[in-house]
């Protein structure tokens, strides 16, 4: 099995715990799933996701755990019982380690900060980013407190309109220096509701004179529609000429998205690039000329 059956096998396992939060999830269930032993699949797990298929569990029920506690009025022994935790110390401990606040500290630090006014999600692109594209207008893109993959706070596009047209994206820029000559995995977790074009996670290499030297943004498996939480990714080779990446998320259409825990990977040749091979291959000879083929 390549890397790229690993991957989508790990996606598969993903899409399972994400349906079956509220309840056990034997490691011997996401085994069957993914034709993976128990040892194989702990190991790919964490090297694809950077946690351990415990602590990313726990981590998820945590951040749901969370999301109830700023935005209902239940009960915290209920809310504790619903993430599989055996009592309410229990759950306040690992609440406590995750968010250094206890829940019922969270819970009024949480509704303090609804009742003060401010939004779940907001009109301005979060520290370090940057929103353009074809027609931004057509969208609203910020901070959403509200659906989480984990933490406290995800990113999110969103169309003004079922009829949006263009796409805009949320993207930030660095050096290449660190990675020139390496091949570079980009990651995070994506959602989607109701997107009638396309969302996906892209990546650009450019050289010092603004060239693009290595490009993908997933337009050949595009994110769509309706779709829980899942791992994406993007990987490209770093040319030794590479001065700039670029990367983000974008949406094309109608719709909404959202994206948490962006992660970059140096990984070596068993990871096979995801850009397209035809974007840098030329033909040996001209064809053609006479235009009789």
């Amino acid at each position: 099995m390549n890397e790229s059956d690993q991957f989508r096998a790990i996606r598969r396992s993903i899409a399972h715990i994400e349906s079956n939060l509220e309840r056990d999830v034997p490691i011997g269930e996401l085994s069957r799933r993914t034709a993976f032993s128990v040892r194989q699949l702990h190991r790919l797990f964490s090297r694809t996701v950077g946690s351990t298929l415990g602590e990313y569990i726990r981590s998820r029920r945590l951040t749901r755990a969370a999301a109830e506690l700023a935005h209902t009025d239940k009960r915290i022994l209920d809310i504790a019982l619903d993430c599989r935790f055996q009592s309410q110390e229990a759950f306040t401990r690992a609440f406590k380690k995750m968010y250094r606040l206890t829940p019922g500290q969270y819970r009024k630090y949480a509704k303090s900060l609804i009742q003060g006014g401010t939004p779940a999600m907001m009109q301005t692109a979060p520290a370090g980013w940057t929103i353009t594209g074809q027609s931004p207008d057509a969208y609203e893109v910020g901070i959403d407190r509200k659906e989480v993959h984990e933490g406290r706070a995800s990113a999110t596009l969103r169309s003004k309109t079922k009829e949006a047209t263009g796409f805009v994206t949320l993207m930030q820029m660095f050096s290449a220096e660190k990675y020139a000559s390496k091949r570079l995995r980009l990651s995070a977790f994506v959602k989607s509701e109701n997107t009638t074009g396309w969302a996906g996670l892209w990546m650009r290499v450019d050289d010092r004179n603004g060239e693009m030297l290595k490009f993908d943004n997933m337009q050949g498996r595009p994110i769509t529609g309706t779709a829980e939480w899942n791992a994406y990714q993007v990987v490209l080779d770093i040319p030794p000429s590479a001065h700039a990446i670029a990367f983000g998320i974008l949406l094309s259409g109608g719709g909404q998205v959202w994206v948490d825990r962006f992660r970059f990977d140096e990984v070596d040749e068993r990871t096979p690039t995801t850009d397209d091979p035809a974007f840098d291959a030329l033909p040996p000879e001209p064809a053609n000329l006479d235009f009789e083929l």
